[in-house]
């Protein structure tokens, strides 16, 4: 190797020019995914199982490493993360996504899907595709838009009694998840909306902070939040997809042909992770009643629907036409 030849391989490396996509593509590549939930869960189990089908399809040259149970921070910390590159697969609800994208607002507003069949052909659709892509082509997010996935219908619990009705919210503290369109939603139904993020909560219950939150059953199950709010109403105010992204930075390093694979796995993840939701949602609802959680229904949930009203005309007037056609899906 002559001098030229030297001088100009220690500038690729100094510059990372060895690290071009094309070569990223040929080396062992673990990929790092996280989530808030425990191992079992169906989202982490769901990015699991795909990591197998990588491995098996690529003879090992590409696999994931999860770190469940909120082991790499709370969803703020795992988006930003994600942006960096430090970590490459996140599921993260849409929630704190909103902020970023607008048009995935839609997706909070309360009462916005009639049932889980409504909300699943609409990400499974064109709108879904559509959002996914808004959120892959934003020029700041930083992010990859991979797979939607069911987190169910989110109930109010709390440490006080049960909810029946518009009323029972009043006064009380409720976490909700870092968006304005969640903490105006308990606050139009009466209730105190604090922002916190999830990571936060236990601690929050315990000394007090917040009376309750809102959730589904598998998350409230998991975290044993039953200990410190045993009243668990199914007011079924929202029903919130979620979203797996992938490290925009990360992401262009890898093949095309890495892309693709990981791009079909991906949709295979969204529809495989709906059996093992459902199947979650029965078992977490036995084990919450079992650990002495009082479950309650709530038999007209028309005023809570009206009392949400301001929430829609603030955060839904600007994106009236995608509603119209999200309620138009049958």
């Amino acid at each position: 190797m002559d001098r030229r030849t030297i001088v100009k391989f220690g500038l690729m490396l100094a510059t990372g020019a060895m690290f071009a996509p094309a070569a990223f593509a040929q080396d062992k590549l673990v990929l790092k995914a996280t989530d808030v939930h425990p191992l079992g869960y169906p989202t982490v189990e769901a990015v699991v199982r795909m990591g197998k089908k990588l491995e098996t399809a690529t003879n090992g040259r590409l696999s994931i490493q999860m770190y469940p149970s909120m082991q790499l921070g709370g969803e703020k910390e795992m988006i930003e993360q994600a942006q960096v590159g430090a970590l490459q697969i996140a599921r993260i609800s849409v929630g704190p996504m909103g902020p970023i994208v607008p048009e995935l607002n839609v997706f909070n507003l309360p009462f916005m899907f009639r049932d889980n069949e409504h909300m699943e052909k609409v990400i499974d659709g064109p709108i879904g595709d559509e959002l996914m892509k808004k959120l892959s082509d934003h020029p700041t997010a930083g992010l990859i838009g991979l797979a939607w996935m069911n987190a169910g219908t989110r109930n109010v619990y709390n440490s006080k009694h049960p909810v029946n009705s518009v009323q029972d919210l009043k006064g009380l503290k409720i976490r909700m998840m870092g968006n304005p369109v969640f903490v105006e939603t308990m606050n139009s139904l009466g209730g105190n909306g604090i922002a916190m993020g999830y990571d936060q909560l236990v601690s929050a219950l315990q000394t007090g902070v917040v009376d309750g939150a809102e959730n589904n059953e598998p998350s409230y199950a998991t975290g044993q939040h039953y200990r410190h709010a045993k009243y668990y109403s199914m007011t079924g105010h929202l029903m919130i997809p979620e979203i797996v992204v992938f490290s925009k930075k990360s992401w262009e390093k890898l093949s095309n042909d890495d892309q693709q694979l990981i791009l079909k796995f991906s949709k295979e993840m969204q529809q495989e992770q709906r059996g093992l939701w459902y199947e979650m949602e029965k078992k977490s609802l036995t084990q919450m009643k079992e650990a002495g959680a009082q479950v309650n229904e709530v038999t007209d949930r028309k005023p809570f629907q009206a009392a949400v009203k301001p929430v829609w005309d603030k955060f839904g007037a600007q994106h009236a036409a995608l509603i119209q056609r999200i309620q138009d899906v049958k």
